[in-house]
């Protein structure tokens, strides 16, 4: 019997929740994600990075749900390194060409196979992380390659709150963001 759009519709979904309640460990990339992958050099040489408040609340509410997020990027940062120990993220591997490798080593210190990982790219540099872990997402303005094997693509481009959207959408899958957020509700 041939599925109706409809079903074939809540077949996925049905799938993406299955998926996404074994996720645990959120790994994003940096430039283009976190940021809007613009790099700025002050007259020192100093890098600049700008980053989004929003994506920082949401890493918050992600570690309050007692899951770890990580930065795999293929550059090394300061303002990398300063950010994610604002945001608690204590495993970063900068300076990464080849993010497989990477990958590789995220499972071995975390001891979590790959589909508990949910991914977050936006070039082509992370398609090979992208397609090998349990979810894939891209950010709006993410690259064609890198939208045709995402899971969810977010409605707003890297460094405009897109890991907060991501993390808003995984949460929810697994019916946890409501009861993680109820704090922000209540008044006094």
């Amino acid at each position: 019997m041939k599925q109706t759009s409809s079903a074939v519709g809540l077949a996925e979904q049905a799938e993406l929740v299955r998926r996404a309640a074994a996720i645990r460990l959120l790994l994003l990339d940096v430039d283009g994600v976190l940021t809007d992958g613009t790099i700025v050099y002050s007259d020192d040489g100093t890098e600049i990075k700008r980053f989004h408040v929003r994506d920082g609340s949401g890493i918050k509410v992600w570690h309050r749900a007692g899951y770890e997020a990580v930065i795999v990027s293929g550059r090394t940062s300061a303002a990398t390194t300063r950010r994610a120990a604002e945001l608690g993220i204590t495993r970063l591997w900068q300076g990464q060409e080849q993010k497989q490798t990477a990958l590789a080593e995220v499972l071995a210190v975390t001891g979590l196979t790959a589909d508990a990982v949910c991914a977050m790219g936006d070039d082509l540099a992370d398609l090979p992380v992208l397609r090998a872990v349990g979810l894939a997402v891209a950010v709006a303005d993410a690259c064609p390659e890198v939208q045709a094997v995402a899971d969810f693509v977010t409605p707003v481009p890297g460094g405009q709150g897109a890991v907060r959207q991501a993390i808003e959408w995984l949460l929810r899958l697994q019916g946890r963001w409501d009861g993680l957020t109820q704090q922000y509700h209540e008044s006094g």
